[in-house]
């Protein structure tokens, strides 16, 4: 499949375009430009009114103004350093151009005296006079119509000016042809929105500042496009991993009656619900391919293992899959009462089994003795062999983009996958990021959850703190102490941490223990270990922690320079304690004085603990980036979509590619030949080649 001819122009060197050479086209490349549709979707954001006056009487300096002007005298500098001037005179006033560096005779020809010419700049008053720095336009009267009235401003990179970036979009442009609609027709009649080609001759030749507006019709159909063109492509690895025929697994529930029964309370609505769905996918021809979502405490985990048992029930295995050693050994600690309960065979396999004992697992796991596993990636290995693997659970997804998503299911096996992930996530960026799936998610908290109650202190007030924790460890409480992150080095965050745990150490005595990222993940367990025994009552950490850890005894949180966190990385951290029945505490620690958005993070944090409101608030603050850490976060980068203010496309760009390929999976159709072109222009060659596939 190749790329269709009417888009060749489009995808030219940029060095194709009149005015732009080698070096200009190297330039480009800091904004992300390198072909000449790049710029069709490098949108100007502001733009400069350049309506003609009569004179600069008309208008307050300092503002941009066009007029007409008589040029009078030039008056060369006489020294050295000092600027060329030119006097010019509109209908009502004398006013002044001036020139740095400028040479003599090039003004002489640009402005010569006695003629008139139309200019536009910036206008300001100069001990009580007016005058105009490096006009951005000089035209004579018969060029007036090249100078729009409005002018849009290009963002810029070193090496390129507006000038030679209005001069490449006009010419970019220029190749744009008249593509057929990609969108549907109902849709695009109820939106009011142009065809693509007149969206994009809208917005880069603005009429004034509302169309600049990520509201306006021309942006919000272009937003669509991109949108409709990820989530095409989410679909179509859908319905790739679809067409991979599953094995309906049909549970008769007798193993998760028997967790159920042995629990201290019933399940929640949430939690009822979500095993139903997850059971219905698993009944189903196709494989299963759902994210489970929950906010700290939700408990995802114990659904995990309800699914599992179906898995069970119907004769197969199950295997449960962590990021790293300490969370596969923690769920398999956690799983392990549940798996008694149930009565069936838990093993843990890590990259640490070695020898007879691996390879005994090995065995068992291939006879299928062995019916839920709990491992690392370890469980990926070829000489990893399972009976009859009817369901995978992966654990904290964003480490994994859509192309691992993908790799999971090009193992052949017709596993049904479940994804958990912590992290709440605004719904936009969701199905940014997780459209390929189908998601459950767990919005209560069982019963039993205390509050946590959650204070803001000055770092001033440290020793306070520090005798607040004496006592507490003196009362049996356990508590974490988490050292801030500086400058994103491992080796300095490990130096915070030694300080802070020499200075507790001190304070406290040898209760006091420490993680952090350069310790050798088995140092790492054995000092885990100590704290889930309470054989240490104070754990200082970097955030090593945030992930996942359970210990129901720890009820304080510190959190040291808390300002220096995300706002989802501070509800994570949070959630590590209010697991048991002591009352909680999460203590907050700032550098005095607080920036703006460090005040609001830390206190939507203290007045809210819902998880899927603070993470809509830290969208609002950050952006979508940043939000999921971009190089993680298999988010893709729109150039026009903007996930703040335009998320609720999103979920109509889901619906609609979703329903466009039900109705054409092959994209044969007229709409589906144009939907084709869209993911062609936007470069999503990776979903034209998943069209064939199945």
């Amino acid at each position: 499949m190749t790329r269709p001819v009417e888009l060749f122009p489009l995808f030219a060197g940029l060095d194709t375009l009149e005015g732009v050479g080698e070096k200009t086209a190297k330039a480009f490349a800091g904004l992300g430009v390198e072909r000449p549709k790049d710029l069709l979707f490098l949108l100007p954001h502001s733009g400069v009114d350049r309506a003609r006056k009569a004179s600069v009487r008309d208008v307050v300096p300092p503002c941009t103004v066009t007029v007409e002007v008589e040029v009078g005298a030039h008056s060369p500098p006489r020294t050295k350093g000092k600027p060329y001037r030119v006097q010019v005179r509109d209908a009502a006033l004398d006013f002044t151009l001036v020139f740095f560096h400028a040479r003599g005779d090039f003004l002489q020809r640009l402005l010569p005296t006695r003629q008139r010419r139309l200019i536009s700049g910036k206008v300001e008053l100069f001990d009580g006079v007016a005058q105009m720095v490096h006009p951005d336009h000089v035209l004579r009267p018969e060029e007036a119509g090249e100078l729009p009235l409005f002018e849009p401003v290009y963002p810029l990179t070193a090496g390129v000016t507006q000038k030679v970036v209005a001069k490449a979009v006009a010419g970019a442009l220029t190749r744009a042809p008249d593509l057929p609609e990609w969108i549907d027709g109902p849709l695009l009649a109820r939106e009011g929105w142009p065809s693509w080609r007149a969206a994009l001759l809208a917005v880069h030749g603005p009429a004034g500042a509302a169309d600049l507006a990520p509201t306006h019709p021309a942006r919000q159909r272009l937003a669509y496009d991109e949108l409709l063109a990820h989530q095409l492509t989410l679909a179509l690895a859908r319905a790739t991993l679809r067409k991979q025929k599953g094995v309906p697994t049909v549970g008769d529930g007798s193993l998760r009656a028997k967790v159920v029964a042995g629990l201290p309370y019933a399940l929640t609505g949430a939690q009822a619900r979500a095993v139903a769905e997850i059971a219905g996918d698993m009944e189903g021809p196709f494989r299963m391919n759902r994210l489970l979502q929950g906010d700290v405490g939700a408990g995802k985990t114990l659904v995990a293992f309800l699914a599992l048992l179906i898995a069970v029930e119907a004769g197969g295995q199950g295997v449960m899959m962590a990021p790293t050693e300490i969370l596969a050994r923690q769920h398999f600690a956690g799983l392990e009462p549940l798996a008694a309960a149930a009565g069936v065979r838990l093993e843990l396999l890590t990259g640490r089994d070695k020898g007879a004992e691996r390879a005994a697992k090995l065995r068992e796991l291939a006879e299928g003795r062995i019916a839920v596993l709990v491992g690392t990636h370890a469980v990926f290995q070829k000489d990893v062999l399972f009976h009859d693997l009817r369901l995978a659970v992966v654990d904290e997804q964003h480490r994994f983009g859509v192309a691992q998503r993908m790799e999971l299911g090009a193992k052949g096996a017709a596993t049904d996958t479940l994804v958990m992930t912590a992290t709440p996530i605004p719904r936009s960026l969701a199905l940014a990021t997780y459209g390929d799936m189908d998601v459950s998610v767990l919005d209560e908290k069982p019963p039993g959850r205390k509050p946590i109650r959650t204070a803001l202190v000055s770092t001033a007030r440290m020793e306070e703190v520090v005798g607040h924790l004496a006592r507490a460890v003196d009362e049996g409480r356990q508590a974490y102490w988490v050292c801030p992150l500086v400058e994103e080095s491992e080796v300095l965050d490990y130096a915070s941490a030694e300080a802070r745990f020499q200075h507790l150490r001190a304070a406290l005595g040898d209760v006091v223990g420490m993680v952090h990222g350069q310790m050798p993940p088995a140092e790492k367990d054995a000092a885990m270990a100590r704290f889930v025994s309470a054989e240490t009552k104070v754990l200082v950490a970097t955030t090593v922690i945030e992930v996942g850890v359970n210990v129901p005894n720890a009820s304080i949180m510190v959190i040291e320079r808390a300002e220096t966190f995300g706002l989802a990385q501070l509800h994570q951290l949070r959630g590590r304690v209010g697991r048991g029945a002591a009352e909680s505490t999460c203590l907050l620690m700032y550098q005095a004085p607080l920036s703006e958005g460090g005040e609001r993070r830390l206190k939507v944090l203290r007045d809210t603990e819902d998880g899927f409101r603070i993470a809509e608030e830290d969208l609002a603050m950050r952006g979508a980036g940043d939000l999921i850490g971009t190089a993680q976060s298999g988010l893709p980068r729109f150039r026009v979509a903007d996930l703040e203010r335009q998320g609720a496309l999103m979920e109509i760009a889901q619906s609609d590619a979703r329903r466009l390929l039900a109705d054409d999976p092959a994209l044969d159709g007229p709409r589906g030949k144009a939907a084709r072109m869209l993911l062609w222009l936007l470069d999503q060659d990776r979903a034209i080649r998943l069209i064939g596939v199945g």
